[in-house]
């Protein structure tokens, strides 16, 4: 019940009266990164949800454009700017997934959308965290985010889509919400973003 009914929708209600709620603080940032970036304040980007189905998955903008002399983009860490690494580390910049969430490819809580190479790299175990819709946040972000491996990450969500209840996801909201206050685990150490899944770390 809970799973084929209840969770949609919460998460329908939920992230309707969040995004209407924090309407004028995102109003406003948006603004804010509009001027920063000097155009487009929002990053998009495909990433598989459940079933593997693709979507475009929408963030606030952390990153500038910057190339090398060669006309590479810079590495992350070189692209990322004062006002992005804030942003980042207070989650702000996952606010606009809600809207993802009402358009039914995420849910508040699941296994985290990652990219869509990865898809060829997961063994048959890692690949039934796309059973359910990507969320979020997870298990596997209240218990290290970035800061644990990738073999411990989709342990985690494999077991989230085993046990998936009202109960796991009350929890994981709390433990969220306690991670974001205090800025826990937001980025892997000495690394403005996780290291790259390559099928084998």
């Amino acid at each position: 019940m809970y799973l084929s009914f209840l969770k949609r929708f919460f998460d329908i209600i939920f992230s309707a009266f969040i995004l209407f709620l924090l309407s004028p603080f995102l109003v406003m940032v948006t603004l804010f990164l509009t001027i920063s970036f000097r155009g487009n304040p929002f990053f998009f980007q495909d990433r598989p949800g459940k079933d593997s189905v693709v979507f475009k998955l929408l963030k606030f903008k952390t990153m500038n454009n910057k190339k090398s002399p060669n006309g590479q983009l810079l590495s992350d860490k070189e692209r990322l700017t004062p006002i992005g690494k804030f942003i980042r580390s207070t989650s702000i910049d996952e606010l606009p997934q809600l809207i993802n969430v009402l358009m039914g490819d995420m849910s508040i809580i699941g296994p985290r959308p990652l990219l869509v190479k990865y898809l060829d790299l997961y063994n048959s175990e890692q690949a039934r965290r796309h059973l359910l819709r990507p969320g979020i946040t997870g298990w596997a972000q209240v218990n290290g985010r970035n800061a644990i491996s990738w073999n411990d990450k989709f342990k985690y969500d494999v077991w989230y889509v085993d046990n998936v209840s009202f109960g796991v996801d009350c929890r994981i909201f709390i433990l969220t919400l306690k991670k974001v206050l205090f800025r826990e685990n937001i980025t892997a150490v000495n690394s403005s973003s996780s290291e790259a899944f390559n099928g084998k770390n």
